[in-house]
């Protein structure tokens, strides 16, 4: 079985800023994996070369043993800036509804197929009370989860996240990666994120992107491991005591 994701020796560069070299990493099945790195290091250029956005130009990108463009078909993507205008008035069931473009059809009406799916899924993000009610009235929390439902009414088996936490509150962060930590046991879980203390009491290996790619299991992270990758003293909190995870 060909692993969600492998890449192999791969560059890319901006005319003559080079923004990855010889990167090479291996998402296997079901694992929830946390991607870090400084802006500008090559996090955002990465996602664009496994969402086919972007062709590498020595390498080899791989997604379930397909091309890029072949395989996005089986990803389930939340850009970093997926939020939706609040008084723009669509329901939640409207917005998860929106993921089935492309899944089943490019344009007309959604089928009986399409509705049952996107109640399921926001039954699974929790929210199966909620798929009437207008995106205003829900709170940031449910809003972001509502995107997740989006992300995965097409049926993905991977499930590629971009800063999902970066506007809630702790609570309703853990909340989401409790979310996230459930989903793990049906799919593949890649979040890109900052808050690496955080993330840490979830995932098992952290991948850190600054031009080059370094894969670390969570244990191993460190204070060095992180002045090394962000160039200067980055405090490393881990949250293991109040989240209850080991």
């Amino acid at each position: 079985m060909n692993p969600p994701l492998h890449i192999e020796n791969l560059n890319f560069s901006y005319g003559s800023i080079s923004v990855l070299e010889q990167a090479s990493l291996t998402i296997e099945d079901r694992e929830f994996i946390c991607i870090v790195g400084p802006n500008g290091g090559g996090k955002t250029t990465l996602l664009k070369l496994v969402l086919g956005l972007l062709e590498p130009q020595n390498g080899i990108v791989s997604v379930f043993g397909n091309t890029p463009t072949l395989g996005r078909k089986w990803i389930g993507y939340l850009p970093q800036h997926a939020s939706l205008d609040p008084k723009f008035p669509v329901t939640a069931l409207d917005v998860v509804l929106m993921g089935r473009l492309g899944k089943t059809r490019s344009i007309g009406l959604y089928t009986k197929t399409d509705h049952a799916a996107a109640r399921e899924t926001l039954a699974r993000v929790g929210l199966e009370k909620f798929q009437t009610r207008s995106l205003a009235t829900l709170s940031g929390g449910q809003r972001q989860r509502v995107l997740i439902a989006r992300a995965l009414v097409s049926e993905p088996k991977l499930l590629l996240l971009d800063e999902p936490t970066s506007s809630l509150d702790d609570y309703v962060e853990r909340e989401l990666y409790d979310l996230l930590q459930e989903l793990n046991k049906e799919l593949t879980v890649v979040v890109v994120t900052h808050d690496i203390g955080f993330v840490s009491s979830y995932v098992e290996k952290v991948v850190c992107v600054n031009r080059q790619v370094h894969v670390h299991p969570t244990s191993e992270i460190n204070e060095n491991i992180i002045h090394d990758m962000y160039g200067e003293h980055v405090h490393v909190v881990r949250h293991d005591q109040e989240h209850g995870h080991g």
